[in-house]
Formats: C-alpha cells, structure tokens, sequence
C-alpha cells in the first residue's frame, strides 16, 4: 500500500488521470480602436528659407577656380594698383586668349565678393566682351553654369553684377540672344524670385537706381533685352518661366 501511494505521488499533477485541463482565458482589447493615451502633437516647421532677403554676412562663399588661378599668378591680366584709379593690365593681347579656358574662368570669378578678386574678374569680362566679341558665340554654352551659380548664391551685390554682364553679353551682337533662349530654364528662375524685390525706405532717398542697383529694375531691363535679341521664340520662353513678364515688342 505503501508502494502505491508513494508512485501516485511521484507522478507529475499533469499526467494524472484526474487532472482536467485549465481553461483557455482570451487575454487583449477585443478589437477596441479607442484610447485613453494623449495623441502625439505634431510640430510643423514649414518650408525651409529661401535666404533671398539675408545679409551678405550670411553666406559663405566657396572659394572658386578662379581665386585659386589668381593666387597661383596663372591668370593673363593683373590689377594695377599705381595712381588714383586701379585699373587691369593683360599680361598678353586679349585677341589671341582662349576665351574656351578664360572667359568661364571669369565669369566664375563673379561669385568672389572679396578685393582684388570682384574687381578683376569684372573689368577683365568687360575688356574680353569687348574686344573678342567675334569669339563670344562658341563659349557661350561654357558661360552658363557660372552665370547660374552666380545667380543661385541669392547675394543681392552678386546678383547685381551678374545681370549687367548678362547685359553686355546680349549686347556683344553675332546672334547671342538668340543661342540663349534655350538656356532661359537655367537662369529665369532667379529672375522670378527676385523681380518684385523692392527696397522698402520710407522718407529716406533710394541711391539705387542712381548706381543702377535696383534688382528689380535691372531684372526687367534685362528681361526687354531678352525679347529683343532674342527672336520670334524668346518671348514665350520669358512667359512661360515668367507668368507675370509683359511684351516690350507691342
């Protein structure tokens, strides 16, 4: 007797014979889609600055090609500095340059806001639009990116200088105008964001336009020259890129 009960009592609850089963219990919310825990607040930041009204302390300009070219005297024209007015001296006649090599070069150089650097990249365009205009039209395509970039830096004295090049380089003749219309995608949309921009002085006198720094109005100047040099096609290219442009032609 003895013997029986001490193996009843070695074997585990689970297999005896007279052990039932523990009833299942389903256990979570039963399909519920309330809740009682506060929903997340969601902060919205809202579009990132676009910097067009910042001031030039504010950037930072990557140093160009052209700097570096400068620095290493590896450029055909130096500042001359003797008397009251600076003025550049070529090294060699501006004719005989490969303006496929140094005329993006410069244009580039148009992004520098630092002396002496500003100041020769832009007489040395003026001097090389005006003297080598017969040898413009080939090294247009290699102007735009620098002309681009020069734009996308939104610095307001960048800006400046860049579209009166732009000016004189639709003014060069020998059917420039009309070579740039299919570039008017790269260059317009700056155009766009800066066309309304308008000092806001109150009673104080504006000297912009005296120095013929007004964005806005050397914009639209710009925009005419496009029409005019431009051909049949440049006026719906300015539309199309610019809604609010209006015909100077009619």
């Amino acid at each position: 007797m003895d013997r029986k009960l001490s193996s009843r009592l070695s074997r585990p609850a689970s297999i005896t014979a007279r052990s039932k089963p523990m009833p299942l219990i389903a256990k979570g919310v039963g399909g519920s889609t309330s809740s009682l825990a506060p929903k997340p607040i969601k902060i919205s930041k809202g579009p990132p600055s676009s910097r067009v009204f910042q001031s030039v302390k504010k950037y930072q300009i990557v140093p160009t090609n052209f700097r570096k070219f400068y620095e290493r005297g590896d450029l055909p024209v130096v500042v001359n500095f003797s008397g009251a007015n600076r003025k550049i001296v070529w090294k060699v006649d501006p004719d005989v340059l490969d303006l496929h090599h140094y005329l993006p070069m410069f244009f580039e150089g148009l992004r520098e806001i630092d002396e002496p650097y500003k100041f020769l990249a832009e007489r040395s365009i003026d001097d090389l639009l005006e003297k080598c205009s017969h040898k413009v039209l080939p090294v247009l395509p290699q102007l735009i990116i620098p002309i681009k970039m020069a734009l996308s830096t939104k610095i307001p004295e960048v800006i400046v200088v860049t579209i009166k090049k732009l000016q004189k380089l639709l003014r060069c003749g020998n059917s420039i105008g009309e070579a740039l219309v299919p570039y008017y995608r790269q260059i317009l949309p700056i155009f766009n964001m800066f066309k309304g921009k308008r000092a806001n002085l109150g009673d104080k006198i504006d000297y912009s336009q005296y120095k013929g720094a007004n964005i806005s109005e050397l914009i639209h100047e710009t925009l005419e020259l496009m029409e005019t040099y431009g051909g049949d096609d440049a006026y719906i290219n300015i539309k199309y890129m610019i809604p609010t442009y209006e015909s100077c032609m009619f």
